[in-house]
């Protein structure tokens, strides 16, 4: 009897310990934070943890109101052996940011867990605020952003401004340490030469930033922080003098933007004007016709690609666009410019290019290139067969020429005693030292390696001094739009780089 109630006994702790260890990796889902309580304009990380095989997520697309500034996702397996054997746990989290502009509850959350509902439990978020300068009297320094709009159109410029108040009469013992907005979704440029003034118990320092949005959707400008080092009181040395850094560091509010498609379809963005050049509308058959265009103006054109010209029957070079933005007052002004080479062998056209802008105004402005058309100079041995537009290159037949016979007599000279035996020795070790330096002396031009591109970029200016050149050029443009078959040969390519770079 005593056997059976030691069995039973056994039994149940057995039972009890696999229980508890299946009770380990049941299915669960629970929500944590980085942190309850935050300053105001910090960010909350969020994770979601389920366990289980088949796991599927609600769609989470603001948090309390609040929009998502990133979101993302993994998994994860564990492996663990115990009485019952090999046991595993499979967990995905899903990971949210966003940053809150208030107190708020994170809700619970339902999550699908090989088929069942789980659900997570609430969370409070405590929110500390910091500023304004003007509320709070009491605050060492502060950063504030201010953005001139809250709603724009894709490719439209606006302006935000960080404002940092420092109060009067603080000594700081160290730099500041900054970290600017983060613009994630816009162009940024920089404004001109921060402004500095005194607004009552505080000196204040501007800092521009010139914005211009790339795509639509809700976007948000991520606040800035700022730490200050000031003289520690409580410290001192042992002549009484202050010493230490005590460190107080502050953060700026966020700003959230909305970007619209454009009101109206256009190329651009702005107050431009265009302008074209062309070195000559008369050349020689395969000589080059050289376009330059330049569009120029208010507003930001990093984005702007100038369409691609196709003419039937002429080759077309171009070079990467020039692109210029400076800041002017609270604006941008920008100059593209961009070149083209065309070259044929008969009569073509540059056809016409129509752009459009969108004014300051709201107005659509039409910019154009106009056509022009170009006369090709046929060269004495060079015809054009109209029929099928081939170049044919006559060659005048050469007639051999016997060569005349010239008879040469050799005339040898010996000098006895000119030279001593030992002379003869010296030279020719000398030489053989000269020939073994120049040998393995690195030299510029014959180490020097270019890629494809860089010898593109070196021979391309000179395409019109030499027709190899020319050659070279049209089989380098031939290999960079893909074209396997065309084939470079490597030691022409680097001599003549040498020459001509």
């Amino acid at each position: 009897m005593q056997d059976l109630g030691k069995r039973d006994i056994m039994v149940k702790i057995v039972t009890i310990l696999i229980l508890s260890i299946s009770s380990i990796y049941a299915n669960s889902v629970k929500a944590t934070v980085s942190n309850t309580i935050l300053v105001e304009g910090n960010s909350v990380n969020l994770q979601i943890k389920a366990i289980g095989d088949k796991i599927v997520f609600p769609q989470i697309r603001e948090v309390a109101g609040n929009m998502i500034t990133s979101t993302s996702q993994s998994s994860n397996t564990s492996f663990t052996f115990g009485m019952n054997g090999k046991t595993y746990e499979t967990s995905t989290t899903k990971y949210i940011t966003f940053i809150p502009t208030k107190d708020i509850t994170i809700p619970s959350y339902r999550v699908k867990i090989d088929g069942k509902d789980y659900h997570t439990k609430p969370i409070d978020i405590k929110l500390i605020k910091t500023k304004k300068a003007k509320q709070q009297g009491k605050a060492l320094f502060m950063l504030e952003l201010n953005s001139t709009k809250s709603q724009v159109s894709v490719g439209e410029s606006f302006t935000v401004t960080l404002y940092f108040s420092l109060k009067k009469g603080v000594r700081l013992s160290q730099n500041i340490q900054y970290t600017p907005p983060g613009f994630a979704g816009f162009l940024v440029k920089e404004g001109s030469k921060p402004k500095e003034y005194q607004e009552g118990e505080y000196q204040i320092q501007e800092l521009k930033y010139i914005l211009t949005a790339i795509t639509e959707g809700n976007f948000t400008i991520k606040p800035a922080q700022a730490k200050i080092g000031v003289q520690d009181r409580m410290r001192k040395d042992m002549f009484g003098m202050m010493f230490g850094t005590q460190w107080k560091e502050t953060v700026s509010n966020l700003i959230n933007i909305e970007v619209l498609p454009q009101a109206e379809n256009s190329d651009m963005i702005g107050d431009y004007e265009v302008q074209t050049t062309i070195d000559n509308k008369s050349v020689k058959a395969n000589k080059p016709v050289n376009l330059t265009i330049n569009i120029k103006g208010k507003g930001n054109l990093e984005t702007f690609e100038f369409p691609k010209y196709e003419i039937d029957g002429v080759t077309i070079y171009s070079n990467d666009a020039q692109i210029e933005t400076t800041v002017v007052g609270d604006g941008l002004e920008s100059s593209y410019t961009k070149s083209f080479a065309f070259i044929s062998d008969r009569d073509f056209s540059i056809p016409k290019v129509d752009l459009t802008t969108l004014t300051s105004e709201g107005k659509l402005k039409a910019l154009t290139i106009d056509s022009v058309d170009i006369k090709v100079e046929q060269t004495p041995q060079t015809s054009v067969d109209k029929n099928k537009g081939v170049v044919k290159t006559e060659i005048a037949p050469v007639v051999p020429v016997a060569p005349k016979e010239k008879i040469v007599e050799k005339i040898v000279e010996v000098q006895v005693g000119g030279v001593e035996w030992w002379m003869l020795i010296v030279a020719f070790v000398a030489g053989m030292l000269v020939v073994i330096i120049w040998i393995n002396l690195p030299t510029f031009k014959r180490d020097k390696k270019y890629t494809n591109d860089q010898a593109l970029k070196l021979l391309y200016s000179k395409i019109g001094e030499d027709e190899k050149v020319e050659e070279m050029v049209r089989k380098l443009y031939a290999r960079k739009n893909g074209d396997k078959t065309v084939k470079i040969d490597k030691k022409e390519l680097k001599a003549m780089v040498d020459i001509w770079g």
